[in-house]
């Protein structure tokens, strides 16, 4: 072993060694985030949740228990599992007997969805016949059979998955305690874990804390703000389906509260078909009813709540907090509906920060480091 008192090497420089540091670091982070990728969705709503509830953990730890670390973040996580948990576990469990029954009734006859989708289609306009007539949709018993073809494949491929549902649910099971454990520990050492960030980040103090403060303030926005949309506007669907006496009420309203994270378009894909089918169909006024409830209750919910809770926040245009959330649910499932906003945020803070710096520096220094600004040589003077 070398002697911890021995002299540094001289031909070590100092900025060999800054580089060596920064490539281990970037080396062995990647490394640890591909040990973590099996739990990549635990650990980040462990972080999510934390990072939304952290309000609520000081205020316990200050008022409730007098600044024990432990109790106060055991109390607040009791308090998450009991308000956001256990509900969304009951309404998920409502939701999958909705659809067990909507099955059944359908494959009983009870429900007929041809019957339905006939219907529509015989009171469809000519020219809208002629146009579904073209692309060869109007002739229903080809495309219920090609419906189907799809659903049989489908089923098949479904068979073949059931058989390893035993260890998928071990492994939700696996990833809801791992979530709960990291949430502990993130709650009760969170405000030391951000010092230590803010240390270790090679930025200026100032733009450490601007990047750290809109990532917390993004993924608070986004959480609360989509959350708190998304069950408005499905228990308004659900409302509304269970008053027009449609099949399901809590399964449509479930799939209106997971499509609303969608900003504008969200739950219109689901009351929209509904609402046509009820005027082509004939019932007016309960078309028109849906329609009007979609459009002034629904509609308004996401366009005065939802910039109310994410926007006004996030200070992101709302096409741009659109085409985040979609391009982060196609790319990470479910947790991009955060993970996409978060990115955008940042990507604009990283912007604005090199905007700042490029404004502060004089244009000689920054025209110097572009290029290489290099020695003089033989004593000449530099140009």
């Amino acid at each position: 072993m070398s002697d911890p008192h021995e002299p540094p090497d001289p031909l070590l420089s100092p900025a060999l060694e800054h580089k060596t540091l920064l490539w281990l670091v970037v080396g062995f982070t990647l490394a640890f985030l591909w040990v973590l990728w099996p739990l990549a969705g635990a650990v980040l709503w462990a972080i999510f949740l934390a990072i939304v509830f952290f309000p609520m953990h000081q205020y316990v730890r200050r008022r409730v228990v007098r600044r024990r670390s432990n109790l106060a973040a055991f109390l607040t996580m009791l308090s998450i599992v009991l308000m956001v948990i256990l509900p969304l576990s009951l309404v998920s469990a409502s939701v999958v007997e909705q659809a067990s029954m909507l099955y059944q009734s359908i494959k009983t006859g009870q429900v007929q969805p041809a019957q339905w989708l006939q219907r529509m289609m015989d009171a469809l306009p000519a020219w809208a016949q002629s146009i579904l007539a073209r692309f060869g949709l109007f002739d229903l018993p080809a495309v219920l059979q090609r419906a189907g073809e799809l659903l049989s494949r489908s089923s098949q491929a479904i068979t073949s998955s059931l058989v390893g549902i035993g260890q998928v649910t071990l492994d939700f099971v696996v990833s809801f305690f791992i979530m709960l454990y990291v949430l502990f520990f993130l709650l009760r050492d969170g405000s030391s874990l951000t010092a230590s960030i803010e240390r270790a980040v090679p930025l200026r103090p100032e733009q450490t804390h601007k990047l750290l403060s809109q990532f917390v303030t993004v993924v608070r926005a986004t959480v609360k703000g989509n959350v708190v949309v998304a069950v408005i506007q499905g228990t308004l669907g659900a409302l509304a389906f269970w008053v027009l006496d449609i099949p399901g009420p809590a399964l449509w309203g479930a799939l209106m509260a997971l499509l609303s994270l969608l900003p504008a378009v969200g739950a219109a894909l689901v009351w929209g078909p509904v609402a046509l089918y009820q005027l082509f169909t004939g019932q007016l006024l309960q078309g028109l009813g849906l329609v009007a409830w979609g459009v002034l209750v629904i509609g308004l919910v996401d366009n005065v709540l939802r910039p109310v809770l994410v926007g006004r926040d996030t200070r992101m245009p709302d096409y741009l907090v659109l085409v985040a959330t979609v391009g982060g649910i196609s790319l990470f499932g479910l947790n991009g509906f955060v993970i996409g906003p978060v990115i955008a945020a940042l990507f604009l803070v990283c912007w604005k920060l090199l905007t700042d710096v490029r404004e502060e520096t004089p244009a000689s220094a920054l025209a110097a480091t572009d290029t290489g600004a290099a020695t003089p040589k033989d004593g000449q003077p530099p140009p």
